[in-house]
């Protein structure tokens, strides 16, 4: 009888050929973050029962764009770039449970196969896009980290823009937002493979990261724009009223989460 090994699939007698390796998971990231206000109703309905809106600014979204670096504990993907470098967006509202607030992800999207996996164990509803953003540099056109300094970023999936921003550098701050400053609180889904069994899958789970360190935070302004899709409704979260934008680079460890309920969301399939 032969044991297949491996943290996620393909499992094979070695486990080298699964998608993502066990955690800890390693990052290292630029973060650029743009925060506004929509109409609550519209958080509102993208919070599975038991959560529910936030008592203070329930309106608040970040945006944000991350350009990574990650790897497994061992750091060997590092000096294997593709297996370390991606990009993603994502959106953010937060939410209540119990009495305490959450950060939660709504949507995100990101460009390479080892991130999707990742995001299903951890509860993130990733799917594939196309992301970009300006990268400092502290030599030739690029922008430093500095008052003035421009940087954009685009979001687009199957092949239609769904968001472009222009973020312009004021000064630094003493954080990085509001939006996502909390543990997540996140739903890991996965439907029963008996027609009309439900889920098989039901949690509500709790993480964040088991270290974090950064760099010093900026905030500015920023021009944001959301654009319709056949697809997506990242469009649906419309700006109402503009917040602030930062950047920031971070270095980040997730090592787990906890799980909170099971079996009580009002999801369907």
């Amino acid at each position: 009888m032969s044991t297949v090994r491996g943290f996620l699939t393909p499992k094979t007698a070695t486990g080298s050929s699964s998608l993502i390796p066990s955690p800890p998971w390693l990052y290292s990231g630029d973060l650029l973050t743009v925060e506004y206000r929509t109409d609550p109703d519209r958080v509102r309905e993208l919070l599975p029962e038991p959560l529910e809106l936030a008592e203070e600014d329930p309106g608040a979204v970040a945006l944000i764009w991350a350009d990574w670096q990650s790897c497994s504990a061992s750091g060997r993907e590092l000096l294997d770039p593709v297996l370390s470098q991606y990009k993603e967006a994502f959106a953010v509202v937060r939410c209540s449970y119990r009495g305490r607030t959450y950060s939660r992800c709504v949507y995100i999207w990101v460009d390479k196969d080892f991130a999707i996996a990742r995001g299903l164990h951890q509860g993130y509803p990733k799917k594939l896009g196309s992301i970009h953003q300006t990268r400092p540099h502290p030599y030739g056109p690029a922008p430093r980290i500095e008052a003035g300094a421009r940087f954009g970023a685009t979001l687009a999936a199957a092949d239609r823009r769904l968001a472009q921003a222009v973020v312009t550098l004021r000064e630094p701050s003493g954080t990085n937002g509001f939006v996502n400053g909390h543990p997540m609180a996140h739903h890991r889904w996965l439907p029963s493979i008996e027609k009309g069994g439900g889920l098989a899958l039901d949690e509500l789970i709790e993480s964040g990261a088991a270290s974090f360190e950064a760099g010093q935070a900026w905030t500015g302004d920023a021009d944001l724009e959301l654009f319709e899709s056949p697809t997506e409704e990242l469009a649906r979260l419309e700006v109402r009223e503009p917040i602030a934008a930062y950047y920031r680079q971070v270095g980040v460890v997730w090592d787990g989460g906890t799980l909170l309920e099971s079996g009580t969301s009002a999801a369907t399939v």
